[in-house]
């Protein structure tokens, strides 16, 4: 379930769509929690899809830690790649502002953390550190961006959360001992598919 506070608009030609703020959704916000509407395909599946299912699924879905393939029901798949993104995966089910989206601003993650199959160029442009998002990059970031996320956490009561509802019991718990410090933040390293 994505964040109610977004919309989705046209960005370019070549990037397509992506999703938009429509309010501020301040750091430690979660952004999007996987809900029982989202898909998991098993990757065995993939031999027995249709051409246009596959080519679909491999473009709006991203690999859990099992190399299955998570499919979003709603609009969250239009979320575009930033080398500099506002939101990041969590191993906890859920996406995380890890900085103020301002009303306007495209919402955006770091596709280098969603096990990419086949490295490629970002539309915007390279980044000072990368030229592409490559398949091994959860392996070759993981520090920094468990850093952005940890620091994250640290805001994540002080904020209203329209998707509480949508999280799990278990989630609340681990949400509630991260925030007071009785246990660390999960490594997003954690979410490396292992081949």
């Amino acid at each position: 379930m994505l964040h109610p506070h977004t919309e989705l608009k046209f960005v370019s030609p070549e990037i397509g769509y992506g999703i938009f703020a429509t309010a501020l959704i301040p750091k430690g916000t979660i952004t999007w929690v996987k809900d029982e509407l989202d898909r998991i395909i098993p990757k065995e599946d993939l031999k027995i899809m249709s051409a246009a299912n596959l080519e679909n699924l491999l473009k709006y879905s991203y690999r859990n830690s099992s190399g299955d393939y998570v499919f979003c029901w709603d609009l969250t798949r239009y979320v575009n790649h930033s080398y500099s993104p506002n939101s990041m995966l969590t191993t906890l089910g859920f996406e995380i502002a890890i900085k103020d989206i301002l009303p306007g601003e495209e919402m955006t993650n770091d596709y280098g953390t969603l096990n990419i199959i086949e490295s490629f160029e970002c539309a915007n442009g390279p980044s000072l550190n990368r030229e592409m998002v490559c398949p091994d990059d959860l392996k070759l970031f993981y520090s920094s961006w468990d850093m952005q996320i940890s620091a994250s956490f640290a805001c994540i009561e002080d904020h209203t959360q329209p998707l509480a509802s949508f999280l799990a019991p278990k989630q609340i718990e681990e949400i509630k001992l991260i925030h007071q410090g009785i246990k660390a933040t999960p490594s997003v390293l954690r979410n490396l598919y292992v081949v």
